[in-house]
């Protein structure tokens, strides 16, 4: 079981920048792809950015040139480093570990843009 605990949410003005953090209870594989999801109201959660221990990205082309995701193995950490927010990227950010077929999500933290 792997526990994960989001922090670096907040309200931004647009244009502006957060960085959201991500830290597990558990010690993270390396075959564990961690990534970010978002959910917005009224909307299907949806995958932000994911990234292997290896270092390879994959990036939800609306965020593409504007997000961008690391992680630190040894401190079982991944972050997600935002810039150039716009309104429409408010929405409830999770972080996400996957494990071969399972999944284990954080409780989410909330990222508002105002315009």
């Amino acid at each position: 079981q792997v526990q994960l605990v989001e922090s670096g949410g907040g309200l931004v003005q647009a244009g502006g920048s957060l960085r959201l953090s991500c830290a597990a209870s558990a010690t993270i594989l390396s075959i564990d792809l961690m990534g970010w999801y978002r959910q917005a109201p009224g909307k299907q959660r949806e995958l932000v950015a994911s990234i292997t221990s290896g270092g390879a990205t994959n990036y939800a082309d609306f965020v593409k040139g504007r997000f961008t995701i690391s992680r630190v193995n040894t401190k079982n950490t991944v972050y997600l480093q935002m810039n150039s927010l716009k309104p429409e990227d408010t929405a409830v950010y999770y972080c996400n570990v996957n494990r071969f077929t399972a999944d284990y999500w954080g409780q989410g933290t909330q990222v508002t843009v105002s315009s």
